[in-house]
């Protein structure tokens, strides 16, 4: 099967020819037709997050078709079509897993990270993790819903009943996530570089109220604000376009340093949390969820083999939406 590897953090991604996996008793084969690229793989990619196996396959935003069953998987069927997201496999018996905090296991492991991902024709996954795909979803729709629109809905649970939301980075979670707040009747103000006309009109045209430079106060106070864009500056920024009480979300699993900032704009109960992977129930009532809205993703799509041009259109800003590969079989 083809795929692209990582071998050395930093260097661009090669084209290789690898065997097609075989399933363990507890994991599926899984015939790729799409598999999202996403800001964590630039982090790994880039080396910013150093602890990848390698050589790896990255990808972590699968969506194909189970070709293969192990022994003792009873919940899929060749034939199915799932998906596979950013967590791929926990311990069960740590206090994060048996108090339903599975996101913060002490053993987990990650697709496209630890785990060889979906930059490729073929990949096994432990079934327990993959996700069925709602039926209305074709494949190159779906597979941002599996890390842009899994985790960016953990981010956006945590910031409750806020009605007054700040979008900090208007790329793929923020376009997805946007549709739900507007469905659920919530104000969205959308923050891109500066500069960013074309994010900015995006982001309007998704619904946007307000959207302008991230070094721009809003025009009224927010309620809660969540950052996106792996940038660590944008933490005081946020905390002072947000009201009393008011949270700020980093939903990044990779941010750069944040700056000192006076205590007074984390007073009055102002809240910086940090959101970590996700659950799997996260997963269920996102994709139930989805389709209610509808939730639709824009999507950039490159063939498997331009997956280096892919990133290097997400790494410079080009992208407004969500880039996909897609994984065409001879």
């Amino acid at each position: 099967m083809r795929a692209m590897i990582l071998d050395t953090p930093g260097k661009p991604l090669r084209v290789a020819n690898l065997p097609i996996p075989t399933p363990n008793p507890q994991q599926v084969l899984i015939r790729i037709r799409a598999c999202g690229i996403c800001r964590t793989d630039l982090h790994i990619v880039d080396g910013e997050l150093t602890q990848p196996k390698l050589p790896l396959v990255p990808g972590h935003q699968i969506v194909g078709i189970i070709a293969e069953v192990g022994e003792q998987v009873e919940q899929f069927k060749v034939g199915d079509r799932v998906g596979v997201p950013w967590l791929g496999h926990t311990c069960h018996h740590c206090r994060y897993c048996l108090s339903g905090k599975e996101n913060l296991c002490d053993y987990a492991q990650f697709t496209g990270y630890q785990i060889d991902g979906g930059y490729a024709e073929y990949t096994v996954a432990d079934a327990r993790f993959c996700f069925p795909i709602p039926a209305d979803y074709p494949d190159l729709q779906a597979a941002p819903l599996l890390c842009a629109g899994l985790i960016g809905y953990r981010a956006y649970r945590m910031t409750g009943n806020a009605q007054k939301l700040g979008f900090y980075g208007f790329g793929a979670a923020a376009h997805i996530l946007i549709q739900l707040a507007r469905y659920q009747g919530r104000e969205v103000y959308a923050f891109t570089r500066e500069g960013d006309s074309k994010g900015q009109e995006f982001a309007r045209q998704l619904g946007a109220v307000w959207a302008s430079s991230s070094e721009e106060l809003p025009p009224e106070p927010l309620d809660a604000a969540i950052i996106f864009a792996p940038i660590g500056a944008l933490v005081p920024a946020a905390l002072r376009a947000v009201a009393k009480g008011g949270v700020v979300v980093c939903a990044g699993i990779h941010m750069s340093d944040i700056p000192s900032f006076p205590y007074h704009i984390l007073w009055e109960e102002r809240v910086v949390r940090s959101v970590a992977n996700l659950t799997r129930r996260d997963g269920e009532e996102f994709l139930t969820l989805a389709p209610q809205v509808p939730i639709h993703t824009e999507v950039n799509l490159f063939p498997l083999v331009k997956a280096n041009d892919a990133l290097d259109a997400l790494r410079s800003g080009k992208i407004n939406g969500a880039a996909v590969l897609v994984v065409a079989h001879d």
